[in-house]
């Protein structure tokens, strides 16, 4: 299981030059009751632990998010296999997952 420390600081670095994503996402990781909240802050894409609430909400263990960042998972067969469940607008989550793999390594 990777961190929930270690997941936060990998997205905020995909989303460092990210000024909006114009939605409230949520990131529940099934393998702990741990949520990571991706929004709009000031002037930048915020990155936080915590949140309830979101215009979409994805469930992901920390393992698979960490392969959808790292670019070692393919969303759309995450998606398709159950490894990754949206709910919400699921072009949301697809914006999101694109975010994080356009990132640099």
């Amino acid at each position: 299981m990777v961190a929930t420390e270690d997941l936060i600081e990998a997205i905020r670095a995909r989303v460092g030059n990210v000024e909006r994503i114009g939605y409230r996402i949520v990131v529940a990781l099934t393998d702990s009751d741990d949520t990571i909240t991706i929004a709009d802050g000031d002037g930048h894409v915020s990155v936080e632990a915590g949140g309830e609430e979101g215009d979409t909400t994805v469930r992901v263990t920390s393992d698979n998010l960490q392969k959808l960042i790292d670019g070692k998972l393919n969303p759309l067969i995450a998606y398709s296999t159950g490894r990754l469940k949206v709910e919400g607008s699921q072009g949301v989550a697809l914006k999101l997952v694109s975010v994080l793999q356009s990132g640099d390594d």
